[in-house]
């Protein structure tokens, strides 16, 4: 008898030590998921952020786009490193213990189960509401960042006209519309999680209350009950924890919705599938321009002409330098030069070619720029120098 409840202990130590391994190489597997998908994804929109054209940034601020590639992603790593593994483990359990529910007291449970199917429509209906909410509270949130970042690239021009209080008060009340918008999510999350624990507790209590009646009618023993009860409170619990796991599901299903709206974006400026190629240039003097009945307008204010039929010729090894007041398109024609737009109307062409026909990357490593006002990144001199050619030798710097 000592012999055989030794055995029993140590069959019981034995499948401890199988859910503890188990465990953790669902934690880790997991984990290890949702650190390379967050990965994979940030990387992703991040390299096809910086392909888009300068009319992507005129309808979307640079802080909004640092908020979906920090929070948003972080979002989606919590729920696939954490709440996943948790919805994971609770799924497997309530099935066991369903299956179990089933197998013990078939007739009564399939009808539990049958109810507790119907209870999951209406939390699908609900789950589509807050879904809407938190992709809202998450636009709002990002509306914040992007005022933010706005402010402090140009503090500058903020403090010098005295605009510190007046920025202070717009970030609060785009703060406080943020709140309200996170506070309707939780309330309507709350909600969720509040019937689904509720009405999946009603039915099986309800389940319960049956098999406690065929203990009294004899159809059950007192000890099947109360391996139903076990059963019942497994499946009870894997229930509450799946509806908290599943408000994070659909929180995240909203950031995963902003993130592939950037994916989904394609620049203007596109490679043509069979660019042309630039003519040599002679003794590295330059090449000819034309500008031929050129019309541009930006994207934002297509009605306002900026550039109104330029026909204008430069040639190789030319000095022209263009003098204008502020507005009347000096930088505009840079950047049709460089192809960050393209004109409405007209043409250009670099040593006879156009440059729509060719690769944009191409045309713009046959041009050099020193902006106005030069922006210095993170990093020496030696590397700020360098950054239009990185296998520059420290003789050419």
């Amino acid at each position: 008898t000592d012999d055989l409840l030794l055995h029993s202990f140590v069959e019981l130590l034995a499948v401890a030590s199988a859910v503890a391994l188990f465990s953790a190489a669902r934690y880790y597997t997991v984990s290890w998921l949702g650190e390379h998908i967050t990965s994979d994804v940030r990387q992703r929109v991040y390299a096809h952020v910086i392909q888009q054209s300068p009319t992507f940034f005129e309808t979307i601020h640079a802080g909004e786009i640092l908020s979906r590639l920090g929070q948003d992603t972080t979002l989606i790593h919590t729920v696939l490193g954490s709440s996943f593994s948790m919805g994971l483990r609770n799924l497997v359990m309530g099935a066991g213990a369903m299956v179990m529910l089933v197998w013990t007291n078939p007739w009564t449970m399939l009808k539990v189960v049958t109810v507790l199917l119907l209870v999951v429509l209406p939390i699908v209906y609900w789950g589509r509401r807050v879904r809407r909410l938190s992709r809202a509270s998450q636009d709002r949130e990002a509306d914040t960042h992007a005022v933010a970042g706005e402010v402090l690239n140009a503090i500058g021009v903020v403090q010098s006209y005295v605009a510190e209080q007046r920025e202070a008060g717009r970030f609060v009340l785009l703060s406080r519309q943020s709140l309200g918008a996170a506070l309707r999510r939780i309330r309507a999350r709350a909600q969720l999680v509040f019937f689904i624990m509720v009405a999946s507790s009603a039915v099986l209590l309800w389940g319960l209350y049956l098999g406690t009646l065929s203990v009294r009618q004899g159809a059950i023993s007192p000890g099947e009950l109360g391996q139903t009860l076990v059963y019942v409170l497994l499946l009870a619990s894997a229930f509450g924890v799946l509806g908290e796991v599943y408000g994070d599901v659909l929180r995240a299903a909203g950031a995963a919705e902003r993130l592939v709206e950037i994916l989904e974006t394609r620049s203007e400026i596109q490679a043509p599938v069979h660019p042309s190629v630039l003519p040599a240039l002679q003794g590295g003097e330059g090449a000819n321009l034309a500008f031929e009945d050129v019309v541009f307008a930006y994207p934002s204010r297509p009605d306002h002409p900026i550039v109104n039929r330029l026909h204008a010729q430069v040639a190789a090894g030319q000095t022209i330098a263009l003098v204008g007041p502020s507005g009347a398109g000096k930088t505009s024609l840079f950047a049709l030069l460089s192809r960050f737009y393209d004109p409405q109307e007209g043409q250009i062409l670099m040593q006879g070619v156009p440059i729509a026909s060719l690769d944009p990357h191409e045309l713009r490593r046959h041009i050099s720029l020193v902006p106005q006002e030069p922006v210095i990144f993170s990093g020496s001199i030696l590397e700020n120098i360098r950054y239009g050619n990185p296998d520059a030798t420290l003789a050419e710097v």
